[in-house]
């Protein structure tokens, strides 16, 4: 018996031999029948027997159809739907249960489940229900969303929905808010805004809390000779620089009450007035500002002008933090791992599912900067990135959950996952990965490898002989 929340799909079914399958059941009876029966019409079915084991299997490898069984020793798989969509994730998802209760249908199907099959299950019920929502994936020739603009990595709905905005608003010269936490990224989405804008002036940056209010005052407004004790010749403000382009101010919040107003003015005039001039210069100049406080806030405790706020907050994106949004974790981690690898010449380290389960385990309270500098550090320290984390509680028992995970798949498809290396097997393999990048040379190895170059020679000797 099978409830179906979409209407018929029409002729041609969509094809099964390119989709991957995982099948989460504790049931081990169920999870064969499902693998054998589905082995034979997709490219690839495997297997978890719990939530967390399924969460780790979807780390370290990509699926475009999930069976889930309602009741699994660690939750429900409607709730871990509503997690997924949550999350952003774009796998279909069909839930299967040995209890036949309509409450149960009716939260599968608004949370977003493709079909809720009941047990026991005819195979041609089950493949019947897989190309059902095959049907509700992208397929050649239907429109797809669009991807994400290259200044933003991540698959994440969140990540798209403010790729979209991103490039509506970005052709319109209007003021633009953005607000997030510190390491969100607020300035590669300020970049974007400014590469699709299509002004031909340029990019130009400012923190304003980097900069003493006399120093800043000339830094965005410019100054005239002799404006002031020591300006023994003039200069060119940032909003001159900046004419027919666009200036961002990042931590808008840290400007200061007086500056605050002469920004507000240049804002409602678009003109500007250099230290010490009597002439006013019009400019053409798109104004981003962004802020890892809540403005609005700052504004109720009187430390920022209500009037500048709201000329500022025409057009407002807020970036959630990196734990709001999971599934951009492992292309994040991924990106900065082959970005970094090559800018250091180094090789890049292992992403598997243990090493994702942990990263997924942290918290990220420095959000996407603290990611780029974890992979940065595990990247000079020559070791896992997870090793780079602080050993919580969470981060130990995801790093269990995945080795449990790769067992559970083991034992569905019968491929052997590789035995762990010891920590001597770990050191040789990095030390001559480094070595062949290196081109064999024993002094930049070393030097790379913070180690001396004799201690390199020690460990060369004795490994001489052994076994890889």
């Amino acid at each position: 018996m099978s409830f179906c929340p979409v209407p018929a799909v029409p002729e041609p079914l969509p094809r099964l031999d390119a989709l991957a399958v995982l099948v989460v059941d504790d049931e081990p009876g169920m999870c064969n029948f499902l693998c054998r029966a589905l082995a034979r019409h997709v490219a690839r079915v495997e297997a978890a027997g719990s939530l967390e084991a399924a969460r780790a299997a979807r780390l370290a490898a990509h699926y475009d159809l999930l069976l889930v069984d309602q009741r699994l020793p660690d939750g429900s798989g409607v709730d871990w739907l509503a997690e997924l969509r949550a999350a952003g994730a774009h796998e279909q998802l069909i839930v299967i249960t040995a209890y036949a209760d309509l409450d149960t249908a009716i939260r599968a199907l608004r949370a977003g489940a493709a079909d809720f099959l009941l047990k026991p299950a005819r195979l041609d019920q089950v493949l019947e229900s897989v190309r059902r929502a095959a049907a509700l994936l992208p397929q050649p020739g239907r429109p797809q969303p669009p991807a994400p603009v290259a200044e933003l990595i991540g698959d994440s709905t969140a990540i798209r929905d403010l790729s979209a905005l991103i490039r509506r608003i970005a052709p319109h010269p209007s003021t633009l808010l953005i607000e997030g936490e510190s390491g969100t990224g607020k300035e590669c989405v300020a970049r974007a805004v400014h590469r699709l804008s299509g002004r031909s002036g340029p990019y130009v940056p400012l923190n304003c809390g980097a900069l003493p209010r006399e120093l800043l005052e000339s830094e965005l407004f410019g100054h005239v000779r002799g404006a002031f004790s020591g300006a023994l010749a003039g200069r060119e403000g940032l909003f001159a620089h900046a004419d027919g382009g666009t200036l961002f101010l990042d931590e808008i919040s840290e400007l200061p009450l007086g500056m605050q107003t002469a920004l507000l003015r240049v804002l409602e005039d678009r003109r500007v007035r250099p230290l010490g001039s009597e002439r006013e210069r019009a400019i053409d100049v798109r104004i981003i500002t962004a802020s890892n406080r809540d403005l609005a806030a700052e504004v109720a405790a009187g430390r920022f002008r209500a009037d500048l706020y709201y000329r500022l907050n025409v057009l407002a994106l807020r970036l959630p933090p990196l734990r709001e949004r999971p599934a951009d974790l492992a292309p994040l981690a991924q990106h900065f791992a082959q970005q970094l690898a090559g800018e250091l010449g180094l090789p890049a380290p292992l992403l598997d599912a243990a090493a994702l389960a942990a990263l997924a385990a942290h918290d990220w309270p420095g959000n996407v900067r603290e990611l780029r500098n974890l992979i940065e550090r595990a990247l000079l320290l020559g070791c896992p990135p997870a090793e780079c984390l602080p050993q919580t509680p969470a981060i130990a028992a995801a790093a269990a959950s995945a080795a449990s995970a790769s067992a559970v798949v083991t034992a569905a498809t019968g491929v052997p996952e590789p035995a762990p290396l010891a920590l001597d097997a770990v050191e040789k393999r990095h030390i001559l990965q480094v070595l062949d990048a290196c081109g064999g040379n024993k002094s930049v190895a070393a030097r790379r490898l913070g180690i001396a170059r004799k201690t390199l020679d020690r460990k060369l000797a004795a490994w001489q002989g052994r076994p890889s």
